[in-house]
This record gives C-alpha cells, sequence and structure tokens, in this order.
C-alpha cells in the first residue's frame, strides 16, 4: 500500500516531504522493530520522545516516518498535528477498516467492562452471532485466547486484532474502553455501534490527577461521535450528566431508579443471583446466573441493554445470562476441596474492594479473611481507602505487595495501614505474596471464605520493573498440596 494511499481521508496532515507514492509493507510504533518497508510513528511519550529513535526504525527498514517535527533523516516524512490519533487512523487503514465489517460494542466505566464484554459475548453465541471480545483479559474469539498487555489495545495491535476477527468470520466485537484509551486516541475514527457506560469510582488518578478529568474523559467517548447508540447505568450519579449531552438514541438500565431496563425481585446466593428483568413493552425476564454479587445484576443489565439494542431476543439474553459460569479473576471461587473458600477476583480499587466483600458477607457462615495490596507507580490516594474498607468489611487482613512496580513494597504496605489502623480490625503485614497466600490459607478454618484481592487473572507480579510468573490459581494448588502433605489439617480433604 503506497503512503500516499493511507493518508486518505485523514484529518491531520500538516505538511509532507519526499515521495508519498514510497511502498508500506508494515507499521509499527516500536523503533527496534525489524520491519520490512515499514511506516514509523514517531510518537512523543510521558518519558520517551520516539523522533530520537526515528535514525534506528529507518536502519531496522522503515522507510517513512510520522513525525509531530521533521527529522533530519532522508525518508519521506508526513507532519501531523496529533501523532497518536493519526496512528489510529493510519492502523484502520493499513488493516482495511476492519471494525466497518462487524458491530462493534464499546464498554467503559470502572467497573464491571469486563464481565460484561463476557456476558454479552455470551448473549450473542446464544443468538447465533460469532462474537470477539477485546479487553484486560485480552482477546477472544469462541474459545480461543490471545493475550494482551492493556485494557484497550494500541491502535496498531487493535486493528491488527480487528483484521483477525473480522477474517474469521466475526460479527460481532465486544471491547472494554479504558479511559487511556479515549485519552491517547487509540480509538480515532472508529464509530461503535453501542457505547455502554457501566459507573465512576476512583481509579487511575495517577494519570488523570482529578475525578472531573477521569470522568471527563469517559464521557468523551459519548459526546464526541464515537458512539450510534447509548446505554447507560441511570443508578450511577454522574450518569446524569452523560445523558445530559448525548445526542443519540440510548437506552437506561439499573435497579434503584426508574429506568428503560431494570431487576427487581433480587436473591443473591453463594451459588449465584436470581432476579426479574422488566423491560418497557416486554415481557419479563427471569434469569438464574451462577455469579452472584449485587454488581453482576448491574453488569448483567448492561450486557442486556446492549443487546436489545442490537436486536437480540430476549429469550436469546436469558440464555446468554445463565450460561455463563465465571470470568477469569472476578469473584472466581477456585475448586480447593478444603472447609473453607477460596475467591480470587481482580478488585484493585475502593469500590471494587467494597463490592466483593459485601457480596462474600452475604453467604460467608464464619470469618472473611482478606489479602490484598495495593500496585505502584499508582494512584497513592487509593491506599489507605482501601485499608479502611478492608478493616470495615473483612474480619482479618493480611496486607502484602500487589505489583510494587518501582516502588518499595513496605512504603505502599505504610499507607494502606494509615486507613486500616483505626477500624482497630486485626491484621498483619506479609509483603511476599506467596508467603501471605500460604498465612492465609494456615489460618482459615470451618465455614471461612479467604477473598485474595488485587490479581485476579493476572499470571506475574511486577517488581522493581521487572514482570516475574505468578498465577494466583497455581500457588494456590501448589500451597494446599504442601499443607497437606508436610501439615495436614486445612489442606486439600481427602476423597
Amino acid at each position: 500500500m503506497k503512503l500516499r494511499e493511507l493518508l486518505t481521508d485523514m484529518p491531520y496532515v500538516v505538511e509532507t516531504r519526499g515521495d508519498l507514492d514510497t511502498e508500506i509493507g508494515e507499521i509499527t510504533s516500536g523503533s527496534k522493530d525489524k520491519t520490512t518497508r515499514g511506516l514509523f510513528f514517531c510518537i512523543v511519550g510521558a518519558r520517551f520522545d520516539a523522533h530520537d529513535y526515528a535514525w534506528e526504525a529507518v536502519e531496522n527498514g522503515c522507510v517513512a516516518l510520522i513525525v509531530e517535527h521533521f527529522v533530519d533523516l532522508d525518508v519521506p516524512q508526513v507532519l501531523v498535528s496529533n501523532g497518536r490519533a493519526a496512528m489510529s487512523r493510519i492502523a484502520m487503514a493499513f488493516f482495511g477498516f476492519p471494525s466497518r465489517k462487524m458491530k462493534m460494542v464499546g464498554i467503559t466505566g470502572t467497573k464491571g467492562k469486563t464481565t460484561t464484554t463476557y456476558l454479552f459475548k455470551s448473549i450473542a453465541e446464544k443468538a447465533g452471532m460469532k462474537c470477539g471480545i477485546i479487553g484486560s483479559t485480552g482477546s477472544m474469539v469462541g474459545t480461543e485466547h490471545l493475550d494482551s498487555k492493556l485494557t484497550t489495545p494500541d491502535p496498531i495491535d487493535l486493528q491488527r486484532t480487528l483484521k483477525g476477527m473480522a477474517d474469521e468470520g466475526v460479527e460481532v466485537v465486544c471491547m472494554e474502553v479504558s479511559a487511556h484509551a479515549i485519552d491517547m486516541c487509540r480509538l480515532d475514527g472508529m464509530t461503535f455501534d453501542v457505547g455502554c457506560y457501566t459507573n465512576l469510582s476512583q481509579d487511575h488518578l495517577d494519570y488523570f490527577y482529578t475525578m472531573e478529568r477521569y470522568f471527563e474523559t469517559k464521557k468523551r467517548f459519548f459526546t464526541e461521535g464515537m458512539i450510534r447508540n447509548a446505554a447507560v447505568n441511570a443508578d450511577d450519579e454522574t450518569s446524569r450528566k452523560i445523558l445530559a449531552d448525548v445526542t443519540v438514541p440510548f437506552l437506561t438500565y439499573g435497579i434503584a431508579v426508574n429506568a428503560d431496563v431494570f431487576a427487581r425481585d433480587i436473591e443473591i446466593t453463594e451459588e449465584g443471583v436470581r432476579f426479574s428483568v422488566q423491560m418497557q413493552g416486554m415481557n419479563d425476564l427471569t434469569v438464574n446466573m451462577r455469579m452472584t454479587g449485587m454488581f453482576n445484576v448491574y453488569n448483567a443489565l448492561a450486557a442486556a441493554s446492549c443487546a436489545l439494542i442490537l436486536g437480540i431476543e430476549p429469550e436469546r439474553i436469558r440464555e446468554g445470562l445463565e450460561a455463563l459460569v465465571s470470568v477469569p479473576g472476578r469473584i472466581e471461587m477456585l475448586q480447593t476441596g478444603t472447609p473453607y473458600k477460596v475467591i480470587l477476583d481482580y478488585s484493585h480499587a475502593p469500590d471494587a474492594l467494597e463490592n466483593i466483600l459485601k457480596t462474600v458477607r452475604q453467604f460467608t457462615r464464619n470469618r472473611v479473611i482478606l489479602l490484598f495490596g495495593c500496585g505502584g507507580d499508582r494512584d497513592k490516594g487509593k491506599r489507605p481507602m482501601m485499608g479502611e474498607i478492608g478493616g470495615r468489611l473483612a474480619d482479618y487482613c493480611i496486607l502484602t505487595s500487589d505489583n510494587p512496580r518501582t516502588e518499595n513494597p513496605m512504603v505502599i504496605l505504610a499507607a494502606i495501614e494509615k486507613g486500616i489502623k483505626p477500624t482497630g480490625r486485626p491484621y498483619e503485614v506479609i509483603e511476599n505474596r506467596r508467603e501471605a497466600i500460604r498465612r492465609a490459607l494456615e489460618i482459615a478454618g470451618d465455614g471461612d471464605v479467604v477473598v485474595l484481592a488485587g490479581k485476579g487473572h493476572e499470571t506475574y507480579q511486577e517488581i522493581m520493573g521487572v514482570k516475574r510468573p505468578f498465577n494466583e490459581k497455581t500457588i494456590v494448588s501448589e500451597l494446599l498440596l504442601e499443607m497437606q502433605k508436610h501439615k495436614g489439617g486445612n489442606g486439600v480433604t481427602e476423597e
């Protein structure tokens, strides 16, 4: 494909130098990537300016550059006003505008994005549609799973993934839309058939600094021409600010206030949740989900609303909601064979931690033992908040490392302690997460529930900038076998 063709209808071009008929064989934002007739995007990041490494990209096979200022290299260069947005548009063109060949559903909000995408996929498949999902647990088509480093992949990876899905006959894609992706223009030029807003709570203030900026970024998904229809959680207090400015058709969903789609007669148990879904002009749907928690009722309503907007029949919606057993790392009950339960959950923000603990409290026969930490190099303000929530809602807490990244783990734990100490709840600090999990399993007794919070689906732990293998499902199994062999008692029971 010629460079000129990639620039067709691209609004960010300021000036060009060199031969626009240069043939482009690959596109990349990594200067170390070996390419054949590559096009290199000189993106200015928080720590590095890729313009400084354009020479390396050229040495590795790039024959043209997208720049925000011209560099002293003898290759065609396209000066653009917004490098990130230009990368999104050019990636779309390079891969043949794959999102235009499928229905696109985008889920944004602080909590519930991942579970909602899985629920929607289940519904779509019951409706006979081939569905792909893209999000924090990776990308999926059917049961095939691809890992991803970001909730919303960078534009090149995203468009490559979408092309692969389109080539495989995918009819609808449901993807998580992070605030970072919106702010970094990763979706620029794309249009979603449905945009869904789940909620807003504190997270990512290390990047957005204020809740107002965090919210306004998410709001842009609904107000800047990126969606054709909207589904909005009417119970979230920030939703009215979105609905006030939305100019596309929308459905509201909720539990506590009047909504177009709402749930009533909710019964939450250890095994799942039962509720009735009411939709204007339609018969009620009685749903028996195998995932528990009030937050999963909201996730179900979000997925159902998106499905209704796309014209999926209510009965297929019910079947889809009931078919999904679990989502990786989201209130995932591990099979331990112990007299106590062990739950894996991704809750790494205050509201999410509070939700999981309130849910677990509803079916716990004895104590709730909570193990958690906070990520390093991220929003520091939530650390004492999460400590207070743990102390208030759990019976015993074990504070440990999450992903400390480049921070001193003990500094992070000390900040959490500031929140937990005033609650008077018993706790201990074990920085090594594996040993902390061992301790939680050792002290758990009949009827207790151990909640391992923060890591969820992740299979690594990042310490001093290095990602090390750390799969909590595997670790729990290993520790229980060790306990059975060497100590007995609380280990795996004999069959």
